[in-house]
């Protein structure tokens, strides 16, 4: 069978909508991948291989018949296991969700099944989308493409490595703290969280009702951007779902920067290591090498961030696990009982406390960026650990410039903006106004087709354990 690892979505769509590819050959070559290869990287959870191949045979026989949908159409994509698909286990990586059989689509995986696409699978996370990799629940965590011994990110990490490793070309995941961005930095992808509102949650197991968003991640920017085009839309049965006022996000993915100010978020790179400093700087020379006038863009310390959306994360995931906590708190794995249960000691007035000084620092933000185009900042402060070394995982999984962007609500994208020297990637983020997810999509683009870092690729085979 064919290599069709390397294709980009884009590329894929070409080749299907012109009947050079077969969606059945094309869900085909992606399963045999990650058949031949997930063994050691652990990010699926399960695949439905009869379900994709059915919908590849329909899929095809639509194209045939010159009923073409669109880009997505014959397309593999894999979700990340809080999104509910009918008729399949919603496990949310842990067992107290292993019964849980879902009775419908998710919002997302019908707008995705609408535009054609192929549901090849579920993948790996951090239990309940928090607390890091754990080795004691019925699934390993997902592993790094780029080095196995190595924390993929998370928690959207099976997707990430889904779509690192070449086994799908596009995945889907879901954005609390930084949880698209973070696998999409430390895999060397690109990855999307687009406005609050934008993208509908209905049938997806929530983690914070204020703070989750619906994110893609991709190989490139203008695959990511595809993708996201699909999933815009007001949803009745989300009470947070908006109609986006602009959803042609792609329309100006080849604008360039020439002339855009973009503003240099310093406060939110400080102490970060100095690869990932300097890659940055090296990024900041490239956009204005490019055109861009780069101004510097003061705002409150990170901390002030981080640490308000860590209370807000810690009361509304607590009120989600309460019941749970009380009753089957052994079913959790070590690592999820941590993170969840210090919302149990924080009062209501912890609560609104935090949320008055997310208004202060959502307004802030907000007349900052009046004042620029788009801004950059980095993605995370340190490279990725080793996934066993526990003390590693807790100092640096918080040390990270993504949560501020969930407190308001704006669109962020991380995409490679290098290679640290033992091998693992480093991302930029891309920050934009709310509802502008076109401009981040088009600086982002202007830098990614100014480098290479998004085509460097994982040898799977090199990387594979000794037998």
């Amino acid at each position: 069978m064919a290599d069709l690892s390397g294709l980009s979505l884009a590329c894929a769509a070409m080749l299907l909508r012109t009947k050079k590819l077969s969606p059945l050959e094309y869900a085909a070559a992606c399963l045999d991948r990650i058949h031949r290869y997930d063994a050691g990287l652990n990010a699926f959870i399960g695949t439905d291989d009869e379900g994709a191949l059915q919908a590849a045979r329909e899929a095809e026989s639509e194209i045939a018949r010159g009923n073409w949908r669109g880009p997505l159409h014959g397309i593999p994509v894999a979700l990340k296991d809080l999104f509910d698909v009918a008729g399949q286990r919603t496990s949310a990586h842990s067992r107290l969700r292993m019964d849980h059989v879902a009775s419908a689509d998710a919002s997302v995986v019908a707008r995705l099944r609408a535009a054609g696409a192929i549901i090849i699978g579920k993948t790996a996370l951090h239990e309940f989308a928090t607390g890091g990799p754990s080795f004691d629940l019925p699934w390993p965590p997902a592993r790094n493409p780029w080095k196995r011994t190595h924390h993929p990110g998370g928690s959207s990490s099976g997707s990430g490595v889904a779509v690192a490793a070449g086994f799908v070309p596009v995945a889907i995941g879901t954005d609390t703290g930084g949880s698209v961005r973070n696998p999409a930095t430390a895999c060397g992808i690109s990855g999307m969280k687009p406005t609050y509102g934008a993208v509908s949650r209905t049938g997806v197991f929530p983690l914070a009702f204020s703070l989750d968003h619906v994110g893609v991640l991709s190989r490139n920017v203008r695959d990511n951007a595809l993708v996201l085009e699909a999933l815009l839309g007001r949803d009745p049965g989300d009470p947070s779902s908006v109609e986006h006022p602009a959803p042609k996000v792609g329309a100006s993915l080849d604008g360039g920067v020439k002339g855009l100010r973009i503003g240099v978020i310093d406060e939110f790179c400080a102490n970060a290591n100095k690869e990932i400093l300097d890659a940055f700087a090296q990024a900041c020379r490239v956009l204005e090498q490019l055109g861009a006038e780069l101004v510097p863009l003061r705002l409150s310390p990170l901390a002030d961030y981080v640490d308000c959306g860590r209370l807000i994360l810690q009361a509304e995931a607590f009120a989600v696990h309460e019941a749970w906590l009380r009753t089957r708190i052994g079913d959790y794995s070590q690592r999820g009982r941590t993170r969840l249960l210090p919302g149990a000691f924080l009062s209501a007035g912890d609560y609104i406390r935090a949320q008055q000084l997310r208004t202060v620092l959502v307004r802030e933000y907000a007349a900052a960026m009046a004042t620029v185009d788009a801004a950059v900042c980095v993605s995370s402060l340190e490279l990725p650990c080793a996934i066993d070394d526990e003390a590693e995982v807790d100092r640096t999984y918080d040390r990270q410039a993504r949560t501020p962007f969930n407190l308001t609500g704006t669109p962020a994208i991380s995409v490679p903006m290098g290679f640290a020297q033992n091998g693992l990637p480093i991302g930029l983020q891309v920050l934009g106004k709310g509802f502008d997810e076109a401009m981040v999509y088009r600086v982002a683009q202007s830098y990614e087709a100014a480098t290479d870092w998004h085509l460097r690729r994982p040898d799977l085979d090199a990387a594979a354990p000794a037998a």
